[in-house]
């Protein structure tokens, strides 16, 4: 298994220099370092005078790929490229346009978006298994009928319209918890109660239904057939077999939801006030920080690829036919 870690690890390195290719295409050659300065200081009333202080301001003066006036390794290390984005191999993610260090602010940031994201995910997917294979159970019944109507009604209500809800009903009506901000410590809680809440409402139906089709597969298989045939119950055949060998593609779902557990839900942070990466990036963006956003592109590039292999490495525990070798 080490050594195949080992493998992926390699595997990845290209796609991350393919990531931050890319990032860097985007952010200096098709929209260059004069046209964030045009968009930052005001398109109408710019002058060259101003795009240049900006420019020097945040190193983009500076040749994108090849120096020639530097000397020796200058050439290639004195430049927007290597500055801007090879040093996001080591997290040096430079500083935002306010000054800050854009690392030290992921940091200090992170703790609060996985305080949201990580209950909403386990929370999430206790509730969401736990309703599909109840619907399973009473298949082809009004259980199932009813419960199949329930999930794409809730499909069908946009994820503000929870946020809204939630922060009026619960928040300003009911005056059960805060309405936004956030605290230290075990004070934090009172300020994600609803956040959590929500986003694990906000995706039950989805969630379910795609539970529900997984678990409606496993059902018609051989094995299934095989154990009825020995005469095992309906609630051990459900809950026992079809359970854990349906846990693969479930597994295959939930790394889509790594990176989230730490960049953070960008709509949720930013109505409810959390100071996590997800309002980080909105603000960035809004504020057209254009640091930040390389920042946060390279960075969920990393998570997603973590998500992988630590997918793979949990395929193993639930199935004792795969090897990683």
């Amino acid at each position: 298994m080490f050594g195949y870690i080992i493998r992926r690890i390699l595997y990845a390195i290209p796609i991350l220099i393919g990531v931050n290719l890319i990032t860097f295409a985007l952010f200096f050659v098709v929209n260059t370092p004069d046209d964030m300065a045009r968009m930052q200081l005001g398109i109408k009333y710019v002058t060259p005078e101003a795009i240049e202080k900006w420019k020097i301001e945040r190193g983009y003066d500076k040749p994108l790929l090849f120096n020639q006036e530097a000397e020796k390794l200058g050439k290639l290390t004195d430049t927007i490229f290597f500055e801007k984005s090879v040093s996001m191999f080591v997290f040096d993610f430079g500083r935002a346009d306010d000054g800050r260090d854009i690392a030290l602010e992921i940091k200090s940031r992170m703790l609060p978006s996985l305080a949201i994201a990580l209950p909403v995910f386990v929370l999430g997917l206790i509730v969401y298994i736990t309703i599909a294979l109840l619907m399973v159970f009473f298949r082809a019944t009004y259980i199932d009928f009813w419960g199949v109507v329930f999930c794409v009604a809730l499909m069908s209500i946009s994820s503000l319209f929870y946020i809204i809800a939630g922060q009026f009903l619960v928040s300003k009506l009911w005056h059960w918890v805060p309405i936004s901000g956030y605290g230290s410590g075990l004070d934090a809680a009172k300020f994600l109660l609803l956040p959590i809440l929500i986003g694990v409402i906000g995706s039950i139906g989805s969630s379910t239904r795609w539970y529900r089709t997984i678990f409606l597969e496993e059902m018609n298989k051989e094995y299934v057939r095989t154990a009825r045939a020995k005469g095992l119950s309906e609630r051990i055949v459900l809950f026992k077999h079809v359970l854990r060998n349906a846990m693969i593609p479930i597994l295959t779902g939930a790394v889509v939801v790594v990176p989230l557990l730490f960049l953070g839900s960008l709509l949720v942070e930013s109505f409810f006030g959390i100071p996590g990466l997800g309002s980080y990036t909105i603000d960035a963006i809004n504020s057209q920080d254009f640091a930040i956003v390389r920042a946060m592109v390279f960075l969920g590039s990393m998570l997603y690829i973590i998500g992988l292999i630590l997918t793979d490495i949990s395929y193993t525990l639930v199935d004792p036919r795969i090897r990683l070798t």
